[in-house]
């Protein structure tokens, strides 16, 4: 069935995953409309209003910003300790601090969602700034283009499909969802289909406007993080210093309550003793910058952190700035000098990993767990420090390690 007010496609496509220049060349954008065509009947068929489809969808276009973000792949990586000083600056967590006492509902959210408020705000500022930036791109058009591109289709489609039923609800107009090109929305920056499930009210309007209410913002992430595990009265992670000869291959690894690690010689930094509920709470030993930099004792709390947003740095960030909102000093251990990675770089490492008999997973030079798993069996294979930090030092030695033969060049698997 092909969708009201849209031109129809001068020839018929071979099906399967685009390339980016079938979606933006000269031929009319014909596989963007095969698509959209497609999504426009099953959509209809499962119920969706055809008044909501047609002024949603009519008329639409690929954004070519969106696929060219989708399939960039970032030349620099910057170290943690970089992100970490720009993220958690001082004059933020004086904003920071204002901002929680101009939100008088937090206390209120709290009591019913049990995240606490200095967590609430950190995640605000990291996600829009205090809600200053929170994305100017049409929503619809980005979601359309993702689920046209083939490549996360089906999610695509179906956050499509919340941002619809969002506006068949009367929850929010076509116009106010604008967001980011990868969908997110709001001043706490919430997919449309989250929006859905965890939405709410925190200023008692009757309407769940994360848009315009910082209350509702707040308690609807309040609302994300109770709904994926939040513990109620427990932190989220502590610092700690960690002895001479410490086992760095733990890091990680084991989750254990914090007697298990200061049995190992992990003691808090600021030499404060532990709560009663994170004494009992289950700990992961993170290494953000290797042996070198400050290590952290995580709770299970970081780890919802990171269902918000997966990237380590960034539930680092949100975790620090929260320290400071409620008064905290700091780190004791600051972090060390370190070096971007090249592309080139991370993509060599990969490799060489799997060519010494190692598994760091596809060569697609994102540095995740299955990459510092390997980098720390070969690290211990070499007598070294096993943190499993990818340094520019380490680069070079994994490099040496599968020097390739003269006339031969080292590439990605």
């Amino acid at each position: 069935m092909a969708m009201a007010g849209l031109a129809q496609p001068g020839t018929a496509q071979t099906p399967g995953t685009p390339r980016p220049s079938d979606l933006l060349g000269a031929s009319g954008e014909g596989y963007f409309i095969d698509w959209l065509n497609g999504f426009y009947a099953r959509a209809l068929a499962t119920g969706m209003a055809r008044p909501v489809l047609d002024s949603a969808l009519s008329g639409l276009s690929p954004d070519p910003r969106v696929v060219a973000l989708d399939s960039r792949q970032p030349e620099f990586a910057h170290p943690v300790g970089e992100y970490i000083r720009g993220a958690v600056s001082h004059e933020r967590i004086l904003i920071g601090r204002e901002k929680m006492r101009s939100v008088p509902e937090l206390e209120t959210i709290e009591q019913i969602w049990g995240a606490p408020p200095e967590i609430l705000v950190a995640i605000w500022a990291m996600e829009s700034r205090f809600g200053a930036q929170m994305g100017g791109m049409d929503i619809i058009r980005c979601l359309a283009t993702l689920a046209a591109l083939g490549r996360r289709r089906p999610w695509a489609e179906h956050e499509l499909m919340s941002a619809l039923t969002i506006i068949a609800r009367g929850d929010a107009t076509r116009e106010r969802l604008r967001g980011s090109w990868a969908g997110a929305m709001g001043q706490t920056q919430m997919l449309p289909s989250t929006y859905l499930d965890a939405a709410a009210d925190g200023d008692g309007d009757g309407r769940r406007d994360i848009w315009n209410s910082a209350a509702d913002a707040l308690a609807s992430a309040a609302s994300l993080l109770a709904r994926d595990g939040w513990r109620r009265d427990e932190g989220w992670a502590r610092e700690v210093i960690l002895p001479a000869g410490f086992d760095y291959g733990l890091s990680e690894g084991p989750q254990e309550v914090p007697y298990w690690w200061a049995g190992k010689g992990a003691l808090r930094a600021d030499g404060l003793a532990w709560n009663e509920a994170d004494r009992l709470a289950p700990c992961v030993l993170l290494l953000p910058a290797g042996a070198a930099g400050p290590a952290f004792l995580a709770l299970p709390n970081h780890f919802v952190i990171r269902k918000y947003n997966n990237a380590l740095a960034y539930a680092l960030a949100v975790g620090l700035l929260a320290d400071g909102f409620a008064g905290g000093s700091g780190l004791i251990r600051s972090w060390p000098p370190e070096t971007d990675l090249t592309l080139d770089d991370r993509l060599a490492a990969q490799t060489a990993l799997a060519s010494l008999g190692y598994n760091p997973g596809q060569a697609d030079g994102v540095i995740g767990l299955g990459t510092r798993q390997a980098l720390r069996a070969w690290q211990k294979s070499q007598n070294l420090a096993a943190d499993g930090y990818l340094s520019a030092d380490m680069v070079r030695r994994l490099r040496v390690a599968v020097k390739p033969a003269p006339g031969q060049t080292l590439t990605p698997s």
